[in-house]
Parts: structure tokens; sequence; C-alpha cells
């Protein structure tokens, strides 16, 4: 079988077309939460897009936006995407390129009158950001992981999780329908803003995913005395803010010390919280984040000891409470070596890099072999009206995207066992 690369040389991405695609739809809100009136919108236009490129599209019955385009085998379909609903007050490229550069993608490949040997599928996928109902609604669907008790969740208006599916025509009734089985699919690709600083600092256009974080939450209580702060002298105190602070500190040092990637105490709340008392009780989150999930153990268990020490030290009780751990999910060692070839070809630069952020695609590789590409965030800005990502970034992204898709197509057609 010939090389794909003298395809790729002439099916080429149409800058202008992609970027115009971006902001058509971010014109239509810059809010767009899921199941919103914003989103059904929005939703409709990508549908026509898709129409309009030739795919065969269809609603499943969690929702999700699912465009066909045949193969000359009947194979399992190379798919790829991302999801068009937002945060509150977001930007217009997460999410939004990944669909966009789909959609080009197949535009490229029927304009050059080629046809690959695996079907073409491209899925825009119904409430990743879980603004409502939870996230990754739509992904998490196609493993049958939506249960008739998530149906009967409500909104601040009222609505449920059901009529929410219905609204976007979906069937909550036949959710069952959109259940996959393990390998269903020959592979998932989604190509995405970084959504951090690294590529843009190391000034690298092409970020190859080594895979998805795992997440570890632990919510700790600290309890002290509370007492008046003007009669109460420093010896004498048992001051749960300043265990906190200290604790705090050794969250960070965790990251600091690369013994896990990211660490971060988000939230906490300081009771009385009053001026002239001393802190009686704190509560706070600590989230720890690595692609490897014995890092993040061994993480907890240096914070366990630390924990103990400062509440030794400062006549306090600390209590942990670990929440069930969402597990790293690795991209597929096939995938990563399709893009590398994609990029050599291209002559573009790329960086290997973990995803800090959630995305359908670890759902997704429950049902094949999953890979990631990432583009950069100017400032590495996401969720806000500030995001961006230059329009050449965007079409080189999606230029990758095609030309990964097209070494897929040849790589697993030619009898090679895809490794998950």
């Amino acid at each position: 079988m010939a090389s794909v690369r003298p395809l790729a040389e002439r099916i080429r991405i149409d800058s202008a077309s992609l970027n115009d695609k971006i902001h058509y739809l971010a014109s239509i809100s810059g809010t767009r939460l899921a199941y919103s009136e914003q989103d059904i919108r929005a939703r409709s236009v990508v549908l026509d897009l898709m129409r309009g490129v030739g795919l065969a599209v269809s609603i499943d019955a969690a929702g999700n936006l699912v465009g066909r385009r045949d193969g000359h085998q009947q194979l399992s379909p190379i798919t790829f995407g991302s999801h068009v609903d937002t945060v509150r007050e977001a930007g217009p490229y997460d999410g939004v390129l990944g669909v966009m550069a789909a959609i080009e993608c197949i535009r490229a490949v029927r304009d050059a009158h080629y046809t690959t040997l695996h079907p073409l599928e491209v899925i825009v996928f119904a409430n990743e950001e879980g603004q409502q109902f939870g996230a990754l609604c739509g992904s998490r669907a196609l493993l049958g992981l939506i249960n008739e008790k998530d149906l009967q969740q409500r909104d601040e208006s009222g609505r449920t999780f059901a009529d929410a599916i219905r609204a976007i025509g979906g069937d909550p009734a036949q959710l069952s329908s959109s259940i996959r089985k393990p390998g269903s699919i020959a592979a998932f690709l989604e190509l995405h803003i970084e959504q951090g600083p690294t590529l843009e600092r190391a000034r690298t256009p092409i970020g190859i995913v080594e895979g998805i974080s795992g997440i570890s939450h632990t919510y700790v209580a600290i309890t002290g005395t509370a007492a008046h702060s003007g009669t109460t002298d420093m010896e004498a105190r048992n001051d749960a803010l300043v265990a906190a602070a200290r604790l705090v500190i050794c969250v960070e040092q965790l990251a600091r010390q690369k013994q896990c990637r990211v660490a971060t105490v988000g939230q906490l709340t300081v009771a009385p919280n009053a001026i002239n008392i001393i802190p009686g009780t704190v509560t706070l989150t600590i989230e720890l984040r690595d692609l490897d999930a014995a890092k993040i153990g061994a993480a907890l268990g240096r914070l366990q000891q630390e924990a103990a020490e400062i509440a030794l030290q400062g006549g306090v009780r600390i209590e942990l409470a670990e929440r069930e751990p969402i597990q790293p999910v690795p991209c597929s060692p096939l995938i990563k070596e399709a893009i590398r070839q994609a990029c050599t070809d291209l002559g573009v630069k790329f960086e290997n890099l973990a995803s800090g952020a959630g995305h359908d695609a670890q759902i997704m590789a429950k049902l094949g072999p999953m890979g990631m590409i990432f583009v950069p965030s100017r400032g590495g800005i996401s969720h806000s009206p500030r995001e961006f990502t230059s329009a050449e970034d965007c079409a080189l992204g999606a230029q990758v995207l095609l030309d990964t898709i097209l070494h897929l197509d040849e790589r697993l057609s030619t009898g090679m066992r895809p490794q998950p």
C-alpha cells in the first residue's frame, strides 16, 4: 500500500474557513451552558455545517451529534471531535476548535475526492463542561455511565436531566441504544487548545499529549479552639488557621519538589471568621494531579505525615477525608507515534506534555486507542473571554489532526494491532 504522505501534501486545511467557523460560533454567545437555548442554537449551526461537508448526521439518545462518512471497507470508524458547550463567560476556542477542525478535515478529504479505508466519524459531545448535571455526560453515556438516578437530577430552574436531554434531541428512555462496546472504534482523536502556558513558553506549536492526569481530592477539617484574640497569649493558642496555613505550604511543596505534577488548595473556610477571634475551625480542599497514580498515592502519604506533625505542634485536630480518585488515562502509543510522524512530515516542532484538564477523550479511551493534540493558548488562559489561539496555530493543529487520521487509516488497515 502506498504511503499516505503524498495524499497529505494535497489534502490541506483551509485556515480561513476554519477560523471563520470558530468565530461565527463564538458570535452566537460567549456563554453556551449545556442544554441552554444558546447551546441548542450552536448545535443547530454545527449540525448544518456537518451536513454541509457531506456527513450523514444523527443525534443519539444522549444528545451527541454523530456525523459519519463511509470508508472503502467495513471497518470500525476513526473517530474525532470535541464539544461546543461552555462554562460561563467562556472563550471561543475550548472545545470549538476540536469540532470545527474535525469538520474541516472532512471537507478537505471530500474536496480532494479521497475516501479513506476506515469510516470517519465526527462526534460533538453533549455537556462536556458539566456546569449542569455533571461533566462529560455525552461521552459517559457511550459507556452506559448515566443511570436513572442521574436522569432525575434537577438544575436551578427545576428541569430534570432527562428533560434537558430531550431539549437537545436526545431520548433518555433509550439511553442504552447509545452504548458502545470496547473495540467499536478504531481510534479516537481530539484536537484542543492547551489551556496552559507550556507550549507558548517553549515556542512550540504542537503538543503531543502523553495522557490525561489523574485527580485526587481530599477534604480537610482542622479543629482548634476559638478564643479572644486580645486576651489569649501566643503560647496558649490552638489556632486552626495557622495550622491550615502550614498545611497549605506543605501542599505547594509537594509539587515544587516534583512529588506530583501540580497541587492546589482551592477552597478554604474559616470560622468564626471574626476580626477579634482566634479561628477555631478551618475546612479546606486539596487537589493533586499527576499522570502517575503511584506518585499521587505517595504524595498523599507524605501529606498525611505532615498533617500529623502540624496537628501535634499546633495543638489542633486535623482530619483528612479522601474522595474516590479519578485515575490517570494514558494516550495510546500507536496514536502518539502517528502524531509524531505527522509532525515530522510537516516539519513541525512538537513537545510531549500532560493534560491537566479532563476531556471526553479520557472516556473514549475505554472504547479504543486514544490520543490528543494540543495547540498553544496565549498566556495559558482558558475558560475566559481572553482565551486566544492564533489562526495559524489553529490551522496547523487541524492539519496535524488530518495527517494523523490519514496515517492511522493506513496503519490500522495493514494488520497493526492497536495498543490501548
